[in-house]
């Protein structure tokens, strides 16, 4: 199975941040990518700068046949669609996709213009990566570490990063 994470802290000309995640999962789907689960959207304070946007994000597993590398120029070449602007590290944004996991591979690629870790380098200490990760997968393991995702949570449980699961009612009021 293959893990996306989709996050997005600024509207675009698509419209707002549900909006865009929405659109990035149709732009994955029209590339031959089956979507199989989603996760609900949560939202958190932007890191490391929480006066930025907050996020909203979710987690989708995805089966597909093609390399992570060109899953992840697929991926860049849909936030680059959806507005997205790489100026500075953590920036504010209109659409990131990461890959989370995929198939259980540990795996650095790098060159001018890629670079790819996986399982995603940062993913551990991310609860807006793990509790969807959860919703869609409650006995997944990282594939390096071999710990669990319940391990994982609450090790970042600690680290005090407001995290809120909108509900149906949430979604609608941002989508008007």
């Amino acid at each position: 199975m293959i893990f996306i994470g989709i996050g997005s802290n600024l509207s675009s000309s698509y419209g707002n941040r549900i909006k865009n995640i929405n659109l990035a999962i149709s732009f994955i789907q029209n590339n031959g990518i089956k979507l199989v689960k989603k996760s609900s959207f949560y939202e958190t304070f932007s890191q490391p700068n929480k006066n930025d946007p907050k996020f909203i994000n979710v987690v989708i597993s995805v089966e597909s046949n093609l390399s992570p590398l060109d899953l992840l120029k697929i991926f860049i070449s849909i936030e680059k669609k959806l507005g997205r602007e790489r100026d500075k590290r953590n920036s504010p944004r209109t659409c990131d996709i990461d890959i989370i996991d995929y198939k259980k591979k540990v795996q650095y690629f790098k060159n001018e213009e890629l670079e790819l870790i996986l399982p995603h380098k940062r993913m551990h200490d991310r609860n807006f990566v793990l509790f969807p990760l959860k919703e869609i997968a409650s006995n997944w393991t990282h594939p390096e570490t071999k710990k669990n995702i319940d391990f994982l949570i609450n090790k970042v449980k600690f680290q005090n990063n407001q995290i809120t699961k909108l509900s149906d009612n949430d979604i609608n009021e941002y989508v008007k």
